[in-house]
């Protein structure tokens, strides 16, 4: 537990630190492995994003939480239905209204400059966010809905968007990062086994559940379980925000820093063994085939 002393905003972090997977990281394993196009890797995805969006709005509410110890309860309350206000605003409102604003006339932004108008778009998502005490690592995600794809010049704004952030501001975060870590103080090597052991069995059991309900066979369970435990570049955001709001300690830092490292190196390495086994990553069970024998199994 950090500075701020909150067990509930505590259990957040932790619950959110087991679930999380990362869509990044496991995208540009897909994409090595050239298996990007394939039914295993849009699953993957699919589920990958449906649980983001979930995760950044627990982890908004664990902020305010946390930032909010000395507060009243009705000003907590009122600070976690702004944020879940803010979240469902995010998915429903305010795509439909930057959707509006990208096809009105008057915008000259996208007219003549498109790459502009995004990071104009950006900006006022944050800034809705920093006027409603709502954390800005969710507005960032949920800007990513609202931008258009409907056209060749906003895909190519956003690839330079993507160019710069790619190039410097990515590269800067993370070395700020590897800046807070001190190994030879804050690494707990007993936190760091016992958590990266506790999180992956529950990651890897509730997945493998989840997929056998879904009627996939049992080699299929275990490689979905084992793509979905890759925590990457979100494991280490949560890290960064968790540790800023004060809702953990130094040595849980890095032992989420770490945790995020090793399972996504393990992901990757597995996938890489299945398929240079010849192994098919995703095939039907004996009920699914006779469920729906017109869906061939698709191998990588």
């Amino acid at each position: 537990m950090g500075r701020a002393q909150n067990r509930i905003a505590l259990v957040l972090v932790i619950g959110i630190g087991t679930a999380v997977t990362s869509i990044p990281v496991i995208s540009r394993i897909f994409h090595d492995l050239r298996i990007l196009h394939t039914r295993f890797a849009k699953l993957i995805l699919g589920v990958a994003v449906m649980e983001d969006v979930v995760l950044w709005a627990v982890l908004a509410v664990a902020t305010a939480l946390a930032e909010s110890k000395a507060l009243p309860t009705y000003v907590i309350a009122q600070r976690i239905a702004l944020t879940l206000f803010y979240f469902v605003a995010g998915l429903v409102l305010l795509p439909r209204l930057a959707r509006r604003l990208h096809e009105a006339r008057w915008n000259v932004f996208v007219r003549h400059s498109a790459t502009a108008y995004l990071i104009l778009l950006l900006f006022a998502y944050v800034a809705l966010a920093a006027a409603m005490n709502v954390s800005l690592v969710l507005a960032a995600f949920l800007a990513g809905f609202a931008v258009s794809r409907d056209s060749v010049r906003m895909t190519q704004s956003l690839n330079e968007v993507k160019g710069v952030a790619f190039g410097c501001f990515i590269p800067l975060y993370f070395a700020l990062v590897g800046y807070k870590l001190d190994l030879g103080k804050s690494f707990n090597p007993g936190m760091v086994t016992g958590f990266l052991v506790v999180a992956c069995v529950i990651k890897l059991l509730s997945v493998l559940a989840g997929a056998k309900l879904a009627g996939f066979s049992i080699p299929s369970c275990i490689n979905l379980a084992i793509a979905t435990n890759a925590r990457g570049g979100p494991g280490i955001v949560l890290a960064s925000v968790a540790y800023e709001a004060g809702i953990i300690n130094p040595p849980f830092y890095t032992t989420l820093i770490l945790l995020a490292v090793i399972t996504s190196q393990a992901a990757g390495a597995w996938l890489e063994y299945v398929l240079a086994k010849g192994k098919p990553l995703l095939t039907e069970s004996a009920d699914e085939t006779a469920l729906g024998a017109h869906e061939p199994a698709l191998a990588a």
